[in-house]
């Protein structure tokens, strides 16, 4: 079985900078793997060394996705090879094209048992793209993954859940989007980014990828969001109940509690 881990180099939304207009400016952030991806990454390797199966890495972006800053990043993380399509075109895709893409290097991987990717880029923040990947790729999918083992032939798989977690066992090929707090990534030794340095990465055009592309949906309007008005309600500090009651109230008066409610 191979893994595979699904990852963006992207701008860090840190440096980022909003506009007078309301746009996020890009162009000074610096490029990076996100936290995200990295907790991907160690979940991947674990797995990895517990069933000696092969990592690889899959991304789709422009040039500097395989240049050698960007590809030994990822490398030493246990990376055993990297498969990227390095396209400046690939910059303008979006949630669907990208998924097809990433699809598209997956499916000329043998034997993938298993794709994990981070719980969301650290750019756009979409949360879409496992996603749709899995959709692509038609393998089940899941969300908020906090553990992955190989257990008789299947996967066994551990996700939050608002009320607890639930435990899964997945036969086939699987899609898991990783919770960021599933494990605490460790950083590259010295020694694993020297040998980086000598792990494999194969590049592909995008016109030499054979997919069935989607158009992405296409942005007509945007509009910044509306500061809400503060209301400047005052509470009587000398009457508790006057308060309590008060306070039921105004909650009750925007929505956000029943005052008939005696639960």
């Amino acid at each position: 079985m191979k893994i595979v881990v699904a990852y963006k180099w992207a701008a860090n939304s840190q440096d980022a900078v909003v506009t007078a207009d309301g746009d996020v400016d890009f162009s000074r952030a610096k490029a990076g793997l996100s936290e995200y991806d990295a907790v991907a990454f160690q979940l991947g390797r674990d797995l990895a060394a517990a069933t000696g199966s092969e990592l690889v890495g899959v991304t789709v972006g422009g040039k500097e996705v395989a240049a050698p800053l960007a590809a030994k990043a990822v490398l030493s993380r246990g990376v055993d090879r990297l498969v990227a399509i390095a396209d400046p075109e690939t910059q303008k895709a979006g949630t669907t094209r990208t998924a097809q893409l990433l699809a598209s290097l997956i499916k000329g991987i043998d034997d993938v048992g298993l794709v994990l990717a981070g719980d969301c880029s650290v750019d756009v923040g979409a949360r879409m793209v496992p996603a749709v990947l899995g959709g692509v790729l038609g393998w089940p999918t899941f969300t908020d993954a906090t553990a992955v083992a190989a257990e008789e032939g299947a996967l066994v798989v551990q996700r939050r859940l608002a009320g607890g977690t639930q435990t899964l066992r997945v036969s086939g090929p699987a899609v898991l989007a990783v919770a960021s707090d599933a494990v605490k990534p460790n950083a590259p030794s010295m020694k694993e980014i020297i040998a980086a340095g000598k792990k494999p990465v194969q590049t592909a055009a995008l016109a030499g990828v054979s997919a069935d592309l989607a158009s992405d949906g296409m942005v007509v309007e945007k509009s910044r969001s509306v500061a809400a008005e503060r209301k400047g309600i005052t509470l009587p500090v000398d009457d508790v109940a006057a308060a309590v009651s008060q306070l039921v109230n105004e909650l009750n008066d925007l929505g956000l509690v029943d005052a008939e409610d005696d639960r």
